[in-house]
C-alpha cells in the first residue's frame, strides 16, 4: 500500500534561490515526522507545497494517492493542514469561524455541529467558542487553528509548529493529542523543539540549505555521546556547499 505522504524531488525556487532542493521522503499511517531545521531551511516552503499553497518548481508531492497540482481538491480533501502563524478571521467567535470551517468542508445540519463540537472538545476551546478570536492569547489562537485541521478526521496531517505559543500544560496536552491520533493517520510535524521530536516523534527528517540531510528514528540519530541537540547542530552549522 502506498503511504499516505509521498514528496518526491520537490524543489522550489524563488528567483536564483532554491529554498527546496530535490526533496524526497514518504510518511506512512501509523508514523509521526518530525521536520526539524533552523530558520530558513526550507521546513515551511516544502509544507506550503505539499498543502497546495504554494506551486513547485519541479517534483511532485500526493496525498493519499492524489497529486497536490494535478488533482488539488481530492488532496486536500485528505489533509489537514495548521500553517504557520494558524491565519484565522479574527472578528469571527470560535465556534462561528469552526462552523465556517465545516461548510467549506462540506458539513451541513446535525453533522456539521457535531464536527465542531468534536474539533472544540479535542483542543479544548470549550471555554473560549463565545469569544472573538482577535481576544485569545497566542496560545488559544494556535488551538483554534489546529481545531480547523482536526475538524473533518483527515487522514493527514501537516503541523508547522503545533505547540508554538502554548504554556507547558498546553505542550503536553496537544503532544498527548498526536499521540493518540497518530495509528490512524500519517502525521508530519515541523518543529525546532528537540524535546518534542523524543516525545512523539518516531522518525526525524533534518533539512538544512533547502536539502535533507538525515531521516531516521530519534534514537538513531543520536550518536555515542552526542545528544540529538548536538547532532542537530553539527549537521544544520556546515555551510551551504557542503549540505
Amino acid at each position: 500500500m502506498a503511504a499516505l505522504i509521498e514528496i518526491e524531488r520537490l524543489t522550489k525556487r524563488f528567483g536564483a534561490f532554491t529554498a527546496v532542493d530535490d526533496v524526497s521522503f514518504s510518511v506512512d499511517r501509523g508514523e509521526v515526522v518530525g521536520f526539524l531545521g533552523p530558520n530558513g531551511a526550507g521546513k515551511s516552503t516544502t509544507m506550503k507545497m505539499l498543502a497546495g499553497f504554494v506551486t513547485p518548481s519541479a517534483g511532485t508531492a500526493r496525498i493519499c494517492g492524489k497529486d497536490v497540482v494535478d488533482d488539488p481538491v481530492a488532496a486536500k480533501r485528505s489533509l489537514g493542514y495548521l500553517p504557520e502563524g494558524a491565519p484565522t478571521y479574527p472578528e469571527m467567535t470560535v465556534t462561528a469561524f469552526l462552523k465556517f470551517v465545516a461548510r467549506i468542508r462540506g458539513y451541513r445540519g446535525i453533522e456539521a455541529g457535531e464536527r465542531v463540537e468534536d474539533a472544540m472538545d479535542l483542543t479544548q476551546l470549550q471555554g473560549v467558542r463565545l469569544q472573538p478570536i482577535e481576544t485569545l492569547s497566542k496560545g488559544f489562537k494556535r488551538r483554534v487553528g489546529l481545531a480547523q485541521a482536526l475538524l473533518h478526521d483527515p487522514p493527514v496531517l501537516v503541523l508547522d509548529e503545533p505547540t508554538d505559543g502554548l504554556d507547558p500544560n498546553q505542550k503536553h496536552e496537544v503532544r498527548e493529542l498526536i499521540r493518540r491520533m497518530a495509528p490512524d493517520k500519517a502525521i508530519l510535524i515541523s518543529t525546532h523543539i528537540l524535546e518534542e521530536v523524543d516525545a512523539v516523534c518516531t522518525r526525524a527528517i533534518i533539512i538544512a540549505h533547502g536539502k535533507v540531510l538525515a531521516d531516521s528514528p530519534p534514537s538513531a540519530l543520536a550518536k555515542p555521546g552526542k545528544s540529538l541537540e548536538q547532532v542537530f547542530r553539527d549537521l544544520t552549522a556546515r555551510p551551504a556547499e557542503a549540505a
